[in-house]
């Protein structure tokens, strides 16, 4: 097959804040065009966070085909490299099985990967990781953006205090290569759009007073299906707790009831509280780096109907 050929194939993208819908409509859509979902959400690799995460149910998973969820132990670090790469086999899996690819998922970081490509960084060494991460956990994260922005000005001026992997990545690379981040990125430019295929982004951006109930009504749920029982197995694990399994929303706060230092109650509130902010965030990105979606304001039957009518002509080679 010719890249002309590989480059008309068709890749649906359902993108969204967390509680938005974005499983539901894509398995709508998997079930409407034949398609296989493959997740897009950095924190549904995990296994051991199935319902915090809100993850698809098991009957959702064995009805279509679905890629890259539960796929990873809490123990590894999942990038946007490592990411695209499992996707880009996921996405071959299901095109082989003759079926739509249908990429679903909140993670501004791995769709721009998908959508625009990713530079070719060389990983650093081992011991430059754990020096970032020693130097970062011993002065806190406002000094150590701080003290890396003497060495990458200008990764430490866009990448905010609170990301503890970003900003350890760039010390990181810094500090192994002799090279910054950036400078990187001018070198190495932007790869081909990858994987060769032609792309409908279908956004859902519902309004923020009814997304807030959703998720609150979501987390209620959450805590009555086990989440906190599933907490308390990740606390069992020991594990770093600069990890993105254990930075997960609703973690931190359910761990600080675990360890006595709230109660319960006020877990719960301070979790809706960080579920809410995050949403915020990823709507935030999406509307800005995301180039000319096709945009839902609204939740439910309207949207599914709208979404694959166009699907319908993306598919057709209309939209």
């Amino acid at each position: 097959m010719t890249m002309d050929a590989e480059s008309r194939k068709p890749i649906v993208v359902v993108a969204g804040p967390t509680g938005s819908g974005k499983s539901a409509l894509a398995l709508e859509l998997a079930g409407a065009f034949r398609g296989g979902i493959v997740n897009a959400d950095s924190q549904q690799v995990y296994r051991e966070l199935r319902v915090l995460t809100a993850r698809p149910s098991a009957a959702d998973e064995a009805d279509v085909p679905h890629r890259l969820f539960g796929v990873l132990p809490a123990a590894i670090r999942c990038s946007a490299g490592l990411w695209l790469g499992l996707a880009l086999q996921a996405i071959a899996e299901i095109r082989g099985q003759g079926l739509l690819p249908i990429v679903a998922g909140g993670t501004g970081l791995y769709l721009k990967a998908l959508l625009k490509g990713i530079a070719d960084i060389p990983a650093p060494s081992p011991e430059a990781v754990a020096e970032a991460r020693a130097t970062c956990a011993r002065l806190g994260n406002e000094a150590f953006r701080a003290k890396l922005a003497r060495l990458d000005a200008e990764s430490a001026s866009r990448i905010s205090a609170t990301d503890t992997q970003r900003l350890t990545r760039a010390w990181a690379v810094v500090r192994a290569t002799g090279i910054t981040l950036t400078e990187w990125h001018r070198r190495a430019g932007r790869r081909a759009r990858v994987p060769p295929g032609r792309f409908l982004v279908l956004a859902l951006d519902p309004p923020r007073a009814d997304l807030g109930s959703r998720l609150e009504a979501r987390f209620d749920r959450m805590m009555e299906q086990g989440a906190l029982d599933e907490v308390r197995a990740l606390l069992r694990l020991e594990l770093d707790p600069t990890l993105p399994a254990v930075k997960a929303v609703g973690v931190a706060e359910m761990l600080a009831h675990l360890r006595g230092e709230t109660t319960l109650a006020e877990a719960v509130a301070a979790a809706k509280r960080a579920t809410r902010r995050f949403a915020k965030r990823q709507e935030t990105w999406l509307r800005h780096q995301i180039e000319d979606p096709h945009t839902f304001q609204a939740f439910g039957e309207t949207v599914g109907q709208e979404a694959c009518v166009r699907v319908t002509k993306f598919l057709a080679g209309a939209d």
